[in-house]
């Protein structure tokens, strides 16, 4: 059957007219995707309009002119499936269909249609490495050891002592990733929680199964999937034991140090090299719908920015993947970010690097790089000035999750969020070791003066939203030309219309320390980029470049005298340079 292609996702029609070519010189045409601004949407914490304290689907409808008014490319929407909601979605009971608590299925078109009228792109949650154990075909499998569906989970005898097959932990629990099931008489996987089995996805008819509800979706008109987890999908057939951690052993990276999870390497109940192969059928399934992308979520691994590199290599890969590669428990500098740069490059030799600061799982932008300089001094507001103009202009896309461009910090426990109303599972299985996910998952602030700053009329809603919030609410950072919230909508409005940030070269320039500087290029625009990422000022000398055309409608306060730039701390400067 021919797939039913929507004229906005017409290949030839959408593709933009530029080419780029990679570090083999093989050339390769542009898509949307390639250079993507994604805005993260978490819907319990968008928009209510019921009244219940959740946000829903026409919350997210009754803000699309927001969503607009940045100038994002595309949204990605946390789950909304049928879900008995243990892990807030990513627990799901049917893969085909709307919780009531978000809306309908009719909803969810109108969503869409909207979304489209606008011209953003629309991304859902594959969730496929697990359900919930309440979902019908674990409720089968689970029946006996010879049903239909008895091999559609990872299921394994006990050790002849009764405990569980080997020493894989759960990332969530802190303890044994197997639960004992007193009807099959086996113990049962799962790398979260015990509710969400894992799929075994070495059975081909699983991964079918799985490829069928993806097509529901992209029939229905979406353009794409992030795919949760996704280097979790395959696990070891024989089971063994993950090696345990030398205590002089390099910590993975993104990965809280007190997690427990964190004892053992990660090397066999998930990361596996053959999970690379797995993905190929999502990825011919979704090359068959124009151009529908998949973003693969890639953390919790040993070396999160190699081994997304090796998701995005090849035509029959993931197209775009996010990693843990700015999530380094260090102050931010200029080392910092040209050592990461170095790396991506070296691993993303063809692209498809999807750059992420703050999402629903890893906390906001506002807590990251420890939260303060390396005197120790919290980060003053101009720095994240900087950051906004600096993650907008790296090559490859960016996700941006809600809130964090308006300057949201992480919500406490318990000084915003009471003991008694975490809600992360996660938070409550480890809090006070791990505090858990709740702290960037509060509600929206939309209006200052308003109940729980417009975003519900509920008395409770789902989480607290932090005082804190309330002078960084939408309508407070609306009226100010200069806010956060308007530099992020200048930037990315400015940035669609630089060829060079869209579909340029990259390269690193020799700049001294506490400098980040480097040239992007394409056809006949050379844009220079420099930030000072110090709390002093600094000089550059502009002279080793022959010509240069400062850019001066961003508002960033650079000054120039005879070919000197004086940078203030946290300063940004572009110009265009001659080709």
């Amino acid at each position: 059957m021919k797939p039913n292609i929507k004229w906005w996702k017409n290949s030839v029609i959408n593709r933009r007219a530029w080419t780029w070519e990679d570090a083999n010189n093989q050339q390769h045409n542009g898509h949307w995707w390639q250079h993507a601004v994604i805005y993260q949407i978490y819907p319990r914490s968008f928009q209510d309009t019921t009244g219940n304290g959740v946000g829903d689907l026409d919350g997210i409808i009754a803000r699309m002119g927001y969503i607009a008014s940045l100038g994002v490319d595309a949204i990605w929407l946390c789950p909304i499936f049928e879900s008995p909601m243990e892990d807030m979605g990513y627990d799901i009971t049917d893969m085909r269909d709307i919780d009531p608590m978000f809306g309908d299925i009719e909803d969810f078109d109108r969503l869409l249609n909207i979304a489209h009228s606008f011209g953003i792109k629309v991304l859902i949650d594959g969730v496929w490495n697990h359900t919930s154990d309440k979902h019908p075909w674990f409720v089968e499998s689970r029946k006996n050891r010879d049903n239909p569906k008895a091999d559609w989970y990872v299921w394994a005898d006990a050790k002849p002592d009764g405990s569980p097959p080997n020493n894989w932990l759960s990332a969530f629990m802190g303890k044994s990733a197997w639960e004992w099931d007193e009807v099959r008489q086996q113990y049962y996987f799962y790398n979260f929680l015990a509710s969400q089995p894992e799929l075994n996805w070495h059975n081909p008819e699983v991964v079918d199964a799985i490829l069928k509800r993806a097509e529901f979706w992209l029939e229905r008109g979406i353009d794409g999937f992030r795919l949760d987890a996704v280097n979790f999908y395959v696990h070891d057939k024989h089971l063994r034991d993950n090696p345990v951690r030398p205590e002089n052993g390099v910590f993975p990276d993104g990965v809280d140090r007190d997690n427990p999870m964190v004892e053992h390497m990660f090397q066999y109940n998930f990361c596996r090299p053959e999970n690379l192969e797995a993905i190929d059928p999502i990825r011919e399934l979704c090359d068959r719908y124009g151009d529908a992308v998949t973003l693969g979520e890639i953390t919790l691994c040993e070396d999160s920015v190699a081994l997304s590199g090796e998701y995005v290599t090849g035509e029959n890969r993931l197209h775009l993947a996010y990693n843990s590669a700015l999530m380094a428990e260090e102050p931010m500098s200029a080392n910092l970010m040209r050592e990461t740069m170095q790396r991506v490059l070296q691993h993303f030799s063809e692209g498809g690097q999807c750059w992420m600061v703050g999402n629903h799982d890893y906390g906001r932008l506002r807590s990251r790089w420890t939260g303060v300089d390396a005197e120790g001094q919290p980060y003053p507001d101009k720095f994240y000035y900087a950051i906004a103009a600096l993650l907008l202009s790296l090559p490859g896309a960016l996700c941006l999750y809600q809130g964090d461009e308006l300057g949201l910090s992480e919500a406490k426990i318990p000084k915003d969020i009471p003991e008694d109303k975490i809600q992360d599972p996660f938070g409550q299985a480890l809090y006070p070791t791990v505090p858990g996910r709740d702290g960037s998952r509060t509600p929206m602030p939309w209006e200052a003066n308003r109940p729980n700053a417009g975003f519900s009329n509920s008395e409770d809603p789902w989480l607290p939203i932090p005082k804190k919030h309330l002078a960084q609410a939408v309508d407070r950072q609306n009226a100010d030309p200069n806010s956060l919230l308007n530099t992020w909508r200048k930037l990315l409005h400015w940035r669609k219309q630089q060829p060079a940030l869209i579909a340029g070269n990259f390269r690193l320039i020799d700049t001294p320390e506490p400098v980040l500087g480097f040239v992007r290029e394409y056809a006949e625009q050379s844009l220079l980029c420099l930030f000072n990422l110090s709390g002093e000022p600094v000089e550059y000398d502009l002279s080793v470049h022959d010509e240069y055309i400062p850019e001066t409608s961003l508002g960033f306060d650079g000054k120039i005298w005879q070919d000197v730039l004086k940078l203030p701390e946290y300063g940004v400067f572009f110009a265009n340079l001659q080709l």
